[in-house]
């Protein structure tokens, strides 16, 4: 989808937002309809510390006191996760009273407040509130007093803003389809709402079943969403779009093929591992396994599996103006695991932390792929990209097993008249990985490519310095051997997980010779 196509759709979004009608009934209930059920598992260690006052998003924390909702400092996302109340699935993983008061207080406390920062307002944190009031209501709301009840169910009474909700929208759905199943008198509503549904679906979900958004992280939330809205109207007995299920499938095929060996999500464009847990529930609530494809041809991701190595390849443009807010230069990366271990990774995401630190993670140079100069293959900015790779291309081939693939981009050509050309082969036993990167450009450019390593991983250089020794935490030794290029270990960064840890890469630097190719191997040792 074109910008200007986005942004005409963008406008009928909004108008379709503006004809819903309001929340509005004779009378507060005095509890919900039917019954709305938070599909997923929270964290007791996270809700140990919203005991403590403070919301941990990904590496990022806001203390969450009385007086303290109208507070805009922070990033957007951090901002948007405190007023999403989507943790409060942490505090019920608890399971405690004082848990349960916790939550009653924070709630009554944000109802009450006078003033609230803006970013509450917005579609997708409206939605994701109601439905986490609704799915929680059991939990922290059944066994209060009339007057908190009360104070609730006339909050959750409310219009929802005619804005667009951007790539989040549907979770400004799922809100939507939430008040109005637990909600009495809100059939108009629903049909309203549902007929909305089919044209989200369509513009957010690729042929083959990628989120536009081009991210695992984003594919997993809008198969989450999904799921959530397909539960809401089971409990209500109502006839979903015919387009629903079908998405839901086509979503869930797609998100196997971006799993690494450990069942984790690969790291592409603001995406976190995620536990195999969860992205093991959410497949399961979408129903009917099938096998991972091995390519995404519109999503442009390719998947090279062999033996027990897997190596996943970000081989698209980035995508459109208004869909890359979180958005990385990570062209032609890739990262490879080896069973349950990874072995090269990107450095991950900081999604909820402020622009310089999360923009660090998204430059080329926190991705296991090349880089000329210190020029990202993408202009990084705070709302999305600038110059980006206009045209990347594929071709693969597959024989006995093993796998040839050459992509390149053109990410540097205005600026460099520079091509990045990116050849890999995996051997069918999966034990014998070899790559070579090419830089074709009229004028000599010095490059650099990087291989991050995950933390588990043990490096060592040879003493002859040709090669570099890598030892996986089952004790496995995988040997990197690099032609065109002198092999050096340098510090990095690893924020795939839930806490920053340091870890190490390999680094091939190039100067600007006339021999633009560097070639490379990955083997196991013994």
């Amino acid at each position: 989808m074109s910008g200007r196509e986005s942004g005409g759709w963008m406008r009928g979004v909004r108008q379709t937002f503006a004809k819903l009608p309001s929340l509005r009934m004779s009378r507060v209930p005095d509890a919900p309809t039917l019954p709305v059920r938070d599909l997923w598992p929270g964290d007791p260690t996270l809700g140990a510390r919203l005991l403590k006052g403070e919301l941990t998003v990904g590496n990022s924390v806001r203390v969450l006191q009385p007086g303290g909702w109208n507070d805009s400092s922070g990033s957007p996302a951090l901002r948007a996760a405190a007023h999403s109340f989507t943790w409060l699935r942490d505090l019920r993983a608890l399971g405690t009273d004082a848990s349960r008061q916790r939550a009653r207080m924070l709630v009554s406390e944000w109802i009450a407040a006078s003033q609230l920062d803006a970013v509450a307002s917005r579609p997708d944190v409206m939605g994701a509130r109601i439905a986490a009031w609704l799915g929680h209501y059991d939990f922290f709301a059944a066994s209060a007093d009339d007057g908190f009840r009360q104070r609730l169910m006339g909050r959750l009474a409310a219009a929802l803003p005619a804005e667009e909700g951007q790539a989040r929208a549907l979770t400004a759905l799922k809100g939507l389809v939430a008040a109005a199943v637990a909600l009495p008198d809100q059939g108009s509503f629903l049909s309203r709402a549902l007929r909305f549904l089919p044209q989200e679906l369509n513009r957010q979900i690729l042929p083959d079943g990628s989120h536009v958004e081009r991210s695992p992280a984003s594919h997993l939330a809008a198969l989450q969403d999904l799921t959530e809205i397909r539960a809401l109207l089971q409990a209500a007995q109502a006839p979903p779009p015919p387009a629903l299920g079908p998405s839901i499938e086509k979503l869930a095929v797609a998100l196997r093929m971006l799993r690494h060996g450990d069942g984790g999500l690969a790291l592409f464009n603001g995406t976190k591992e995620e536990t195999s847990s969860l992205v093991d529930l959410v497949l399961t609530q979408a129903g009917r396994a099938a096998r991972a494809p091995s390519q995404l041809v519109e999503g442009g991701f390719h998947r090279l599996q062999a033996g027990r190595s897997v190596l996943l390849l970000d081989t698209g443009a980035p995508p459109p103006p208004g869909l890359d807010a979180n958005a990385h230069a990570g062209t032609l990366s890739f990262e490879l695991s080896i069973g349950r271990d990874r072995l090269i990774v990107n450095c991950g995401a900081a999604p909820a932390a402020m622009n310089e630190w999360r923009d660090a993670l998204r430059a080329t140079a926190a991705h296991s792929t090349l880089i000329i100069g210190d020029m990202s293959s993408s202009e990084v900015k705070p709302d999305g990209l600038g110059r980006r790779p206009e045209r990347v291309e594929v071709q693969r081939q597959e024989a006995s097993g093993a796998h040839w693939l050459e992509a390149s981009h053109d990410g540097w050509l205005k600026p460099l008249g520079a091509l990045h050309r990116r050849r890999l082969y995996v051997a069918e036993s999966g034990d014998d990985i070899r790559g070579e990167d090419v830089v074709e450009a009229a004028t000599p450019q010095a490059f650099t490519i990087r291989f991050h390593l995950h933390p588990t991983v043990q490096a060592s250089l040879q003493p002859d310095g040709e090669a570099a020794l890598l030892r996986l935490p089952g004790g496995a030794g995988w040997r990197f051997r690099a032609e065109g290029a002198q092999i050096a270990l340098e510090e990095s960064i690893y924020m795939g997980g839930s806490e920053p840890r340091r870890t190490e890469q390999i680094v091939l630097a190039c100067d600007a010779g006339e021999v633009q190719q560097v070639k490379w191997a990955i083997t196991k040792v013994g």
